[in-house]
């Protein structure tokens, strides 16, 4: 069992970064693929970037790629998020998900454990 907790969310103005992180409980992290997904009010939830085991492999999904980057920090248990460039459509609920797996997917059923998410909120 793998227990997510993110933070990091908070209100920024359009242009601005922020760093989400994602703290991951258990002794397996080094084994899971992570990703980050993101719902918006009234919408589904979108994935948005993830990472393979190692880290050596990353996917970003077309809206933020350029301006997210994922990285993680195995020794850490923590996976991260930095978002630059913010614009008012990245408002959202931030998640983020691990998998009982070592590759990089982008489909939410993939995913085997869920944190509670963080709230981010992109001011214009």
């Amino acid at each position: 069992q793998v227990q997510l907790v993110e933070s990091g969310g908070r209100l920024v103005q359009a242009g601005g970064s922020l760093r989400l992180s994602c703290a991951a409980s258990g002794r397996t992290f080094s084994s899971y693929a992570m990703g980050w997904f993101r719902q918006a009010p009234g919408k589904e939830r979108d994935f948005v970037a993830g990472i393979s085991d190692s880290g050596g492999s990353t996917y970003y999904a077309d809206s933020v790629k350029g301006r997210f980057t994922v990285s993680r920090d195995n020794a850490q248990n923590t996976v991260y998020l930095q978002m630059n460039s913010l614009k008012p459509e990245d408002t959202a609920v931030y998640y983020c998900a691990a998998r009982r797996l070592r590759w990089v997917a982008s489909q939410s059923e993939s995913f085997d454990y869920w944190g509670q998410g963080t709230q981010v909120t992109v001011s214009s």
